[in-house]
């Protein structure tokens, strides 16, 4: 999927944004970059763990992302019973939160309307909670 938009060069005397003839293209492998570290950052996981499906939704962007959810080990949650609670809540709640932050990042940094994101859980990225000495 490539999506296509159109060239909208700046007037440097004016910042005007004129209309010109044009396209700007971004490719595939762009978009799934770009997908890619928006869930991570939203799930708190490393972006090479995540899978993208990408797929035009009517002249639209359809997101299928499948990826681990990053959790708080069970001894941090044993030691202090607040870090779910500090950590977004449950992997559900988590990944709903998460659809939407991926819904409007993606929409913000590409430019193109997202109407679907699914979210598919595979795994668990346990995150360990490093004390300073």
């Amino acid at each position: 999927m490539t999506l296509t938009a159109p060239a909208q060069p700046v007037d440097s005397s004016t910042g005007a944004v004129p209309a010109a003839p044009g396209r700007t293209r971004i490719a595939p492998r762009a978009l799934n970059r770009v997908v890619s570290a928006v869930t991570a950052d939203a799930l708190n996981v490393p972006a090479g763990k995540i899978s993208t499906d990408l797929t035009d939704d009517a002249g639209h962007l359809s997101l299928l992302v499948s990826t681990p959810i990053g959790v708080p080990s069970l001894i941090r949650i044993m030691d202090e019973p607040t870090a779910l609670t500090q950590s977004g809540g449950s992997v559900l709640d988590r990944a709903r939160l998460a659809q939407e932050q991926i819904r409007t990042r993606v929409q913000q940094l590409t430019g193109s309307t997202v109407t679907r994101v699914i979210v598919k859980v595979t795994g668990v990225h346990i995150r360990e909670n490093r004390r300073v000495r």
